[in-house]
């Protein structure tokens, strides 16, 4: 399915505007800026004009678990994006991110909601330039800073658009963290990544024993030192 894409100066956000017209069905709305762009939770999505692509796409149901579905469609933006020189991974659950020294950095992310028989994906990548958020363990970047160069927003949208159409499709990013044996901490516990499982959940092994996170079990996913 080929998706009208509307493309808007300003909105409050893409998300927002497509949860308040059902009636336009499916097809996708690409903001230059947004003024209350949303993030995963309660968080705000810094959105100035300009240096980032702010897109939200109202799509048919697909047959797959919802933490399954963003981490593919996050999973084709890096593939979409990413170079040899300049891999971008996954990062559970679903943010865009890329590697910088021993450490990570984010450059997107994503959210989704259900209205009705529709699937609303909202996606925010850095593309020229990132917010200064002290304090954050995984700090925000854009891909400018990592030496990338993508194309123009509504260019790169439609790109996004085309291959959020071949759900049957399991992209590749560069890599995934945590990885398989890596060790992680999140609020008030730390475990040892055991893999990624086919629902969308992660799996780890805690000092209480196995332990399987969906992405509403914590607000933030570090590295253990």
């Amino acid at each position: 399915m080929k998706l009208p894409l509307i493309i808007l100066p300003e909105v409050d956000s893409t998300q927002a505007f497509l949860q308040r017209h059902p009636e336009l069905g499916f097809c996708a709305v690409l903001a230059t800026s947004q003024t209350a762009g949303r993030g995963r939770g309660e968080h705000a999505w810094e959105s100035p004009a300009g240096a980032g692509l702010w897109l939200s796409a109202a799509l048919p149901l697909p047959q797959l678990a919802p933490g399954i579905v963003l981490q593919r469609a996050m999973g084709a933006v890096a593939e979409l994006l990413q170079t040899p020189e300049v891999p971008l991974g996954l990062k559970w659950p679903n943010d865009l991110v890329a590697r910088r020294g021993s450490g990570l950095v984010k450059v997107g992310g994503i959210l989704g909601e259900l209205q009705e028989n529709r699937m609303i994906l909202g996606l925010g990548i850095n593309l020229s330039a990132a917010p200064s958020i002290p304090g954050r363990p995984i700090p925000p970047a854009c891909l400018r800073d990592l030496g990338l160069e993508p194309p123009s927003a509504p260019e790169l949208a439609r790109g996004i658009l085309q291959a959020w159409s071949r759900w049957d499709r399991e992209p590749h990013p560069a890599f995934r963290w945590p990885a398989p044996g890596e060790a992680v901490a999140w609020e008030g516990d730390q475990g040892r990544c055991l893999g990624w499982l086919d629902d969308g959940r992660l799996e780890l092994q805690t000092p209480g024993g196995p332990r399987q996170l969906s992405a509403g079990d914590l607000r933030s996913l570090t590295q253990l030192a």
